[in-house]
């Protein structure tokens, strides 16, 4: 018993001193087979690829499915009358609500631009046709906003008043007064025009038209400042005639006299 008592102490004492001296060398700690194997497995953030990025700013799919494709936007209303097509000529619609005068320059700037959008070749399949239609009524709105004559006709039709039913029932007319002053004016206008021998009568001829041209605008000018349809209208039966004269004379050529004249 006492020997392997003495042995026992001289082993402890042996592997005391081998501690001593291994302690110089770094020790490898322990680590269990379960958390090596954890240790090498790649973590959340090293799995995800590096080019793959999570839609934290993409449209939600309720949003989305919500958006409007652009075939499913609504359509403008088309416009309705002449005056709709040109917002910027009529800022309050139609007269007397705008001036009865047009400004041209800036009636043409918008033309041209509307027809820029409209053009049919800019278009396919059917709405090159829509767009052919659209053109269209571009071109007879402008056409007929443009001459005064023609803008009167077709104010007063939005009133329910036919200018060619007006100008009949004055050539129909027995009765005296004004109607028969203006035709016998008419009369001695277009006389005058088939008795121009050169050039130097014919513009005088021209500019006395052209009075009575302005002076038939601005009265039916204020007329629809007024909303007085009647009073518009017979003038407009009066510029009626004056732009037949203006044409009569635009026609002219020396020895055959005038134009042809539409009553």
């Amino acid at each position: 018993m006492r020997r392997d008592a003495i042995q026992t102490a001289r082993a402890a004492s042996k592997a005391l001193r081998g501690e001593t001296l291994n302690l110089r060398q770094p020790l490898i700690p322990f680590v269990c087979a379960n958390c090596r194997r954890a240790a090498l497995q790649p973590t959340r953030a090293q799995r995800t690829p590096p080019n793959r990025t999570f839609a934290s700013t993409s449209i939600p799919r309720q949003q989305a499915a919500a958006a409007p494709s652009p075939q499913q936007q609504p359509e403008s209303p088309l416009p309705q009358t002449h005056y709709d097509f040109f917002p910027l000529t009529f800022p309050s619609g139609p007269p007397p609500n705008s001036p009865f005068p047009i400004e041209l320059k800036t009636l043409r700037k918008e033309f041209l631009q509307l027809q820029a959008k409209a053009h049919p070749d800019l278009h396919l399949g059917g709405r090159k046709r829509q767009a052919e239609a659209l053109s269209s009524r571009i071109n007879e709105a402008y056409k007929t906003l443009q001459d005064p004559l023609k803008q009167a006709q077709y104010l007063l039709s939005l009133q329910g008043i036919d200018v060619e039913d007006e100008s009949a029932k004055l050539e129909g007319s027995d009765s005296g007064g004004s109607s028969a002053e203006l035709l016998m004016e008419v009369m001695e206008a277009r006389e005058a025009v088939e008795e121009v021998e050169d050039e130097e009568q014919l513009v005088a001829v021209r500019v006395e038209n052209d009075g009575r041209v302005d002076e038939s605008v601005d009265i039916m000018a204020k007329a629809f400042a007024c909303r007085d349809w009647e009073a518009a209208a017979r003038e407009a039966v009066r510029l009626r005639y004056w732009v037949n004269i203006r044409e009569s004379i635009e026609g002219w050529e020396k020895g055959q006299g005038g134009g042809m004249n539409h009553h």
